[in-house]
């Protein structure tokens, strides 16, 4: 039959690993026939959306960036956002990615078509609300795991007179200068904005954070590299290579603590440091709420960005045994009943990973959606082939897919090897533009 297509490849978002695979299309087959849908402004996905004071990377930039693009002018070891970004917007002009994109654009439903062997999605404009159709082979999610912000769970949140957002939709109309400041959660944004917000010399008056579980905090050295560095780097054969593995090795040795078994040996030393590092820079009176009970590797490891020394502020306190009950107008009431006053909330709560499997509906061969594939096997867990196929929804593949990312290592090392071990299916080149 006469089927119209306009697109060899339709690639769902333009964040990290979206980018990843329209370069490696471009890289490796010379083909340009490929269509990325990215709901924002410019490409960068996660370090786009994330704008709130402190917001850097715990992968060290040498290895959290593409192998095809190393980058021997990092800043400092650990980079910030807004180089990190500039980086990835980098490579998308580099590469000639930016034609390609539909920006201020989302995936409302994916269709597989078994009689043409084609995925037909709908794509809404969020600007002018214009609906269309896309028809293409091969369509490849890369919404990306951080994508959706959890919502608020406290009741009475409607009734808070102040400003009330989460860290990756934070409000820069608020000036925290002498403000009373609410935190709800303590994970890695929370750590990486409270000591910028406590700091002089404009810092909050009070910050309150509530924590409901302890992290495992891990010691970082953020050094800036110097000029002579950047110069090695940039014209010694293979130094940036060396350095890039040497960071990869010092990261893949944690692997062994996962083994339930064998790991116990890895896993002990990781806590017994942890542990060690706490009661050497924080408050011995927060240490119950700071050293964790679970056991290492269940959640992602967060590297102390002066978190911890922060604490010892008088401006700052943390809670972890009197959890907020209510929002109030003006501020939270906690189970005791203590009332904590103030000017502006932050929700520090993460994403939507696990309540949220996908955010759009793409519907395959049985006339399922994902989700309810996923919600319809044995467990009633999202799995993939290698983390990257589903049976089912031939030609869709899932960047950062069900158990891929192991929180050890960097997101785009994994995504590379989805890359190199799932290529893609032979396409016509047939480029268009």
């Amino acid at each position: 039959m006469t089927m119209s297509l306009d697109t060899d490849v339709l690639i769902i978002g333009a964040g990290m690993s979206g980018l990843g695979i329209a370069v490696q299309l471009v890289r490796k087959f010379g083909h340009r026939n490929f269509e990325l849908i990215e709901k924002s402004n410019d490409v960068g996905g996660t370090w786009l959306a994330n704008k709130y004071p402190g917001c850097g990377c715990d992968v060290a930039s040498h290895f959290y960036s593409y192998s095809f693009a190393l980058n021997p002018n990092w800043s400092q070891k650990y980079s910030m956002r807004e180089e990190i970004q500039t980086y990835f917007r980098s490579i998308a002009e580099q590469y000639q990615i930016v034609p390609h994109i539909r920006f201020h654009s989302t995936v409302e439903t994916a269709l597989w078509d078994k009689t043409t062997a084609t995925w037909l999605v709908t794509v809404k404009n969020q600007k002018t609300k214009e609906i269309r159709q896309r028809r293409c082979k091969i369509l490849v999610s890369a919404v990306g795991a951080l994508s959706v912000p959890k919502e608020c769970e406290v009741a009475g949140a409607e009734s808070f007179k102040g400003s009330l957002f989460h860290s990756a939709k934070w409000d820069h109309a608020f000036d925290w200068e002498d403000k009373e400041v609410v935190v709800l959660g303590n994970g890695c944004s929370a750590t990486q904005f409270v000591p910028i917000m406590s700091a002089d010399p404009s810092a909050v008056r009070k910050i309150t954070q509530f924590s409901r579980q302890a992290q495992y905090l891990g010691e970082r050295e953020n050094p800036y590299y110097s000029s002579s560095f950047k110069f090695v780097m940039r014209y010694l054969p293979f130094a940036m290579r060396l350095y890039r593995f040497k960071i990869y090795a010092d990261m893949e040795k944690d692997f062994a603590g996962f083994d339930i078994e064998g790991g116990k040996t890895t896993r002990d030393d990781l806590v017994k440091e942890n542990k060690e590092y706490v009661m050497k820079t924080a408050p011995e009176r927060y240490w119950d709420a700071l050293i964790p009970k679970t056991t290492i590797g269940c959640k992602r490891k967060v590297l102390d960005t002066n978190y911890l020394a922060c604490l010892h502020r008088d401006n700052v306190e943390l809670v972890h045994d009197d959890p907020v009950e209510e929002i109030v107008e003006h501020g939270v009431r906690t189970r005791s009943g203590r009332q904590v006053k103030a000017d502006a909330i932050v929700l520090a709560t993460g994403f939507a990973t696990h309540q949220v499997l996908f955010p759009m509906k793409i519907i395959g061969e049985r006339g399922i959606s994902l989700n309810e594939h996923w919600q319809s096997t044995s467990s009633g867990a999202a799995q993939a082939y290698l983390g990257t196929c589903v049976p089912s929804f031939p030609n869709l593949f899932i960047l950062m897919g069900p158990n891929t990312v192991t929180g050890h290592l960097s997101v785009i090392y994994t995504v590379e090897c989805q890359a190199s071990s799932q290529p893609l299916p032979r396409i016509q080149h047939n480029p268009r533009d």
